[in-house]
């Protein structure tokens, strides 16, 4: 693989998740957010990426989101759970990347908002299309992605570098 190819960023946020009594981190998925996982699922295999890496929150909401969105995947990827994802901020989730091995191509990650939009605004020097309108009037909503590509090592990932390619959200 050349540096030279863009490497591609898909941001995922976890689907609706419900308010039972238990610890923030161990919310699990609403009904409505297990149907819209899948379909975030099917609606990341229409972009036609194929994933090497996913990146995964260990919070349960992002774990079940996971589940569910990538039995809809042809194959699945190497999957690493990661507690630094959770209530992460941009910069820490830019740090994050930074460690990603240079033989990634394509990564997910399965995160949180405000930590997941931020870094979908704070990396996205420029925009396609319209996906930058429909992110910046949809906001993040549950279960909504961005996919970004940048050129260069996943060391060289800062601010400003990278492309919004595509934006998804399900319908409210």
């Amino acid at each position: 693989m050349s540096v030279a190819e863009p490497r591609r960023i898909v941001l995922f946020r976890h689907a609706k998740a419900d308010w039972p009594q238990v610890t923030d981190h161990e919310r699990p998925l609403a009904d409505r957010g297990r149907m819209e996982a899948a379909e975030a699922g099917r609606r990341l295999t229409d972009t036609g990426i194929a994933f090497d890496l996913a990146l995964c929150s260990t919070a349960v909401r992002t774990r079940e989101t996971w589940k569910l969105a990538v039995q809809e995947f042809p194959h699945r990827p190497k999957t690493v759970y990661e507690e630094r994802i959770y209530e992460a901020s941009p910069g820490e989730l830019i740090a994050l990347l930074n460690e990603t091995p240079d033989d990634a191509q394509n990564v997910l990650v399965i995160g949180h908002n405000p930590g997941i939009q931020g870094l979908a605004d704070v990396l996205a020097g420029s925009g396609e299309d319209d996906a930058r309108e429909r992110m910046t009037r949809r906001g993040f909503p549950a279960a909504a992605f961005a996919v970004l590509s940048f050129g260069g090592t996943w060391k060289s990932l800062e601010p400003g570098v990278a492309t919004l390619r595509d934006y998804w959200a399900p319908a409210e």
